[in-house]
């Protein structure tokens, strides 16, 4: 497995960043680039939840919690259907956030993956996948802080009704 992360420090207590974190139905807030999002579970949280995300110009994306540890860390398997997001042969988004003092948080997300495809798979992922991967986990690192801070959606493609 192959992994980008990135690190922010969110001026917000822990409390209320794990408070937002936990409510998986606003990823179109701050994530760039999706459109909508839709819990598909009546579980809301936790192992097992799930939500369909539609990012623009792209076919719609399921995302499943694989691992939540309450206070600390939510895994999120992307997939479409059974199968997973291609071109991977697996791929996780990671949120991982830790008090810093009583009014700061840092958040470290990263995107967990594996690439099919063989040695072009993984020439492909030197060249060119690796490099996108860091810039979107970089995007939504800043613009989940700006929204975590403002209360306001920071994801440029998102239009309120």
């Amino acid at each position: 497995m192959s992994s980008v992360t990135d690190e922010i420090i969110i001026e917000l207590p822990h409390a209320q960043v794990w408070e937002r974190l936990r409510d998986l139905s606003k990823a179109h807030y701050y994530v760039p680039g999706i459109l909508s999002c839709r819990m598909d579970t009546e579980q809301k949280e936790g192992i097992g939840a799930s939500r369909t995300v539609n990012p623009k110009n792209m076919a719609p994306l399921q995302e499943t919690v694989t691992e939540w540890i309450e206070g600390r860390r939510v895994v999120i398997n992307l997939h479409r259907g059974a199968k997973p997001m291609a071109p991977f042969k697996s791929a996780e988004f990671i949120y991982e956030i830790e008090a810093i003092d009583a009014a700061r948080t840092r958040l470290k997300p990263a995107m967990r993956y594996e690439i099919g495809g063989g040695i072009f798979g993984a020439l492909l992922d030197r060249l060119l996948i690796r490099r996108a991967l860091q810039k979107n986990v970089h995007a939504v690192a800043t613009h989940l802080k700006r929204f975590y801070e403002t209360g306001q959606p920071s994801n440029p493609d998102f239009k309120s009704a």
